[in-house]
């Protein structure tokens, strides 16, 4: 059975830049790509706070950037899922694509998040060209257009607020007749002249044409009898803020997790409840969600990788 140094898990920027850190390291990490080869950044177009590129990065090109800067340095990146996973002892065995197996002396757990999108006509057509999970990543692009939000939390709520100061008009789309938001961010939403709640209110379907999104069929319930009806937005960006969800799964059964799945790292760091075992990236991040912080985390890991095994 083939034994690895370091094995990491995830091909998005904490996994790319733990393979980097690792190569450096002299760890020969390799690295299990997963379903969605280069994570969330995939799906989004420029990438304008990324440090480094002054006119922007295409998010697909950020990424190749990331894995060729890998492979250049020495590690080897496999196409493939982890399907299962031994972490009860070391070396840790992984099940990859339900048949191989390796054995790992440390694992680098970078598999993200994926941002949950309403299942209605338009969502998939539109996705990276109008339909976003990501405000501080795509809401400069709409500067001085309408857009909403859809959602009723606080995340919803920050996505709203953040828009509002790029945008010249934002709606909230939110299902029930009050928001799960705490008190004082539904106060700042409610403050703010160009937001507009839309109570009561589901989308429907997200309308287009070539050159993206052009507006959104919403329906609403009237507050007096219930009675429910069709209208039309107009606007360019659609801003999906339903929750994250943490690809852990496979990892749950000896991992530390919150109860949304995210793994729990101490103090705030990389390392989880298993020696020899680090969470980088999305998968373990609550808060952020974003690209460099994803990047300095993966630096975080192999540099605790490191350090683990030569404790050894």
């Amino acid at each position: 059975m083939e034994r690895i140094k370091c094995l990491i898990v995830g091909s998005g920027p904490a996994g790319y830049t733990a393979a980097i850190y690792a190569s450096r390291a002299g760890l020969a990490p390799v690295v299990i790509s997963g379903l969605e080869l280069g994570g969330q950044l995939t799906t989004t177009t420029v990438i304008e706070n990324y440090p480094g590129f002054i006119e922007g990065i295409d998010g697909p090109a950020l990424v190749e950037n990331m894995k060729a800067q890998a492979e250049r340095l020495g590690a080897q990146i496999r196409m493939g899922v982890v399907t299962k996973t031994d972490l009860s002892s070391r070396p840790f065995k992984i099940e990859i694509d339900g048949s191989s197996q390796v054995e790992a002396e440390t694992l680098i757990i970078a598999t993200g998040a994926s941002a949950k999108y309403l299942q209605i006509p338009g969502v998939e057509e539109f996705k990276g060209s109008g339909v976003s999970a990501c405000a501080t990543c795509d809401g400069f692009f709409y500067r001085g257009k309408d857009v909403a939000v859809i959602g009723g939390g606080d995340t919803a709520c920050e996505e709203a607020l953040y828009l509002s100061t790029l945008c010249n008009k934002v709606y909230m789309i939110i299902r029930r007749d009050v928001m799960r938001a705490s008190k004082a961010m539904q106060e700042r939403v409610l403050a703010r002249e160009n937001i507009e709640v839309l109570w009561k209110s589901s989308p429907v379907e997200i309308l287009g044409d070539m050159s993206g999104v052009t507006g959104m069929k919403v329906a609403t319930a009237s507050p007096e009898d219930g009675e429910i009806s069709d209208r039309e937005i107009n606007l360019h960006g659609v801003f999906m803020a339903v929750g994250h969800h943490p690809n852990s799964e496979v990892f749950t059964p000896w991992i530390n997790t919150t109860e949304e799945g995210y793994i729990l790292t101490e103090d705030g760091g990389v390392k989880t409840n298993v020696e020899g075992v680090f969470a980088a990236g999305d998968v373990a991040d609550l808060k952020y969600k974003q690209a460099i912080t994803a990047a300095a985390a993966g630096c975080k890991a192999a540099i605790e990788a490191d350090r683990y095994l030569q404790s050894l």
